[in-house]
């Protein structure tokens, strides 16, 4: 299912200590000084966002939009952050909070070609550390002209196998046109992640929803009003790379966005919704809301954007940017396969073709997992996917837009690149591998077996999914039997587009023992409830 300074009407998402005594949480003064600021440089009246803090060229220059970190590894970081006019990008970090041993970093010119953006790699760090660190933007006429810094703290990855591991993944964010809603505080599930101090985010994607206008309010079924902070660029359908901008600008605007954003690094993937719903390489839309009907030409903006916002370590192939997939190494315990299933795939179909070479990673990338999967020494094998293997995902009436076409017969159409996939990781025994996924907008937990499937060649193993964090709830998902999946948990509404004052968000939790190298993933709801607990041993080609 798949203009520019920043407000806030909601809560500061910034509230009590991090985490409990002796979990290595940082202190909340250092990481919140700069967020707390930066809340109270946000407030303005309720309304339309609308102006552009790149024209307000007066005084120093300013980092409102928080900071970021992405794909974090045991001796390397990404920081990203955005100004608010022309500046030059400085990083200091430290072991402390004092900073009084700093190193320091000097990023790019942010400018308007990156929109005001820019990211710097910090190589050389220590293992297994909290690292705290702060960006000042520098006028770049004169460095001595410098505005108020921006502080951030993060964990690198554990360099041997005694330290623990745990994030929260999850997707799906402002979705059928739920936006930030002051009323209830904002993207409060932002804030009850961060209090869980996790090492990382992975998010599975619709990261944003470009094809979804933000309206003022809406009123719900039980005659309650709906209130969203709006923006120009959430007023239509995006198309243009400014409006893409605008759109990842958007849930910056919200508070616990930007306080969690300062905690926890982020591996960030894509799906559908960052261009248009339901996409796929070559589509010619027929959709009277669009002036660019050519799908391509929207991704290569909506690609542009999603660089220029997120933290991604992802290298440029062929001269482009396209490419997302990539492989993120947390340490001895843990790889995390960052999948790409919309940019390669072929087109949405009755999924019904007994060859199908290209399926929804292409062959490239498909050569490139396997590869990938057979180089790791990592214990657990996380393979982020954006979309789920068993459940059916129609597109429209007879097309399918994810794998599982709901025939549970042999594999057909996507389902066989899937399938040659499994037969891969059974036959080179591949240990440890897990699915992560999140896209339905509801969570379950599906175990798959060969006993109970139609194509038989491959080792039992789990998917689960969650979502959404800031989007309309549906309901379950409808599972095909060709891989032989058990829906051993599910939590979904009994209609469609539940908002989130409605029904409480949803975010999963991974947290792998140091020691005993046990696994343990945890289906969570906002509000502290664990609603699914399922436990991992390591070592097992199948479980």
């Amino acid at each position: 299912m798949s203009p520019n300074s920043p407000t806030d009407h909601g809560r500061s998402g910034s509230g009590e200590a991090l985490g409990p005594a002796g979990t290595g949480a940082p202190g909340r003064r250092g990481v919140l000084r700069g967020s707390l600021a930066v809340s109270a440089a946000l407030a303005l009246p309720a309304g339309v966002v609308t102006a552009a803090p790149a024209q307000a060229l007066s005084g120093r220059p300013r980092a409102l939009w928080g900071v970021q970190t992405g794909d974090v590894t045991s001796s390397s970081a990404l920081v990203w952050v955005r100004a608010d006019r022309p500046a030059r990008m400085i990083v200091e970090t430290s072991a402390t909070e004092s900073f009084r041993r700093s190193r320091r970093w000097y990023g790019p010119l942010l400018g308007p070609v990156t929109d005001f953006t820019g990211t710097v790699a910090l190589r050389g760090l220590p293992a297994g550390e909290q690292v705290h660190y702060r960006v000042t933007p520098a006028d770049p006429e004169d460095p001595r002209r410098t505005g108020e810094p921006v502080y951030g703290t993060f964990r690198t990855a554990p360099a041997k196998r005694g330290g623990r591991v745990r994030f929260v993944w999850s997707g799906d964010v402002a979705g059928q046109g739920w936006g930030i809603n002051p009323d209830i505080g904002g993207y409060r599930v932002y804030e009850e992640m961060r209090r869980l101090n996790p090492d990382f985010f992975l998010c599975s994607g619709d990261t944003i929803y470009a094809d979804g206008v933000i309206e003022p309010s809406v009123t719900l079924p039980d005659g309650r009003v709906w209130r969203n902070i709006t923006t120009v660029e959430k007023s239509k359908v995006a198309e243009t790379l400014d409006e893409y901008r605008g759109n990842f600008r958007y849930n910056l605007l919200d508070a616990n966005l930007r306080s969690f954003n300062s905690q926890v690094p982020a591996i960030i993937q894509w799906d559908d919704h960052e261009v248009r719903n339901n996409w796929y390489p070559g589509q010619i839309l027929d959709d009277d809301r669009y002036t660019e009907k050519n799908v391509d030409v929207l991704a290569v903006r909506s690609t542009r954007a999603f660089r220029e916002y997120f933290p991604v370590s992802a290298p440029q192939t062929r001269g482009t940017d396209r490419r997302v997939h990539r492989v993120v190494h947390h340490g001895p315990l843990l790889d995390v396969f960052v999948l790409d299933m919309r940019s390669y795939r072929n087109a949405n179909s009755p999924g019904r073709q007994a060859d199908d070479t290209t399926g929804i990673l292409g062959a490239e990338q498909l050569r490139w997992l396997k590869r990938e999967l057979s180089r790791s020494r990592a214990v657990w094998k996380v393979i982020a996917a954006d979309m789920p293997i068993g459940l059916v995902v129609p597109d429209g009436t007879e097309n399918i837009e994810a794998i599982a076409q709901g025939d549970p017969g042999v594999p057909l159409g996507r389902e066989l690149q899937i399938a040659e996939l499994l037969r891969y990781i059974k036959h080179r025994r591949i240990t440890g591998t897990l699915w992560l996924t999140a896209d339905v907008h509801h969570t379950s937990a599906q175990h798959y077996d060969p006993s109970r499937a139609a194509f038989k060649d491959f080792a039992p193993f789990w998917e689960f999914v969650s979502g959404p964090l800031a989007a309309g709830q549906f309901q379950a998902s409808a599972l095909d039997g060709t891989f032989g999946p058990e829906r051993v948990y599910v939590k979904a509404p009994d209609r469609a587009n539940v908002s989130p004052m409605e029904a409480p968000q949803l975010f999963g939790e991974v947290d792998i023992d140091g020691g005993s190298g046990e696994l343990t993933v945890r289906l969570r709801a906002e509000g502290g409830t664990v609603l699914f607990t399922k436990v991992l041993q390591p070592g097992k080609v199948g479980q």
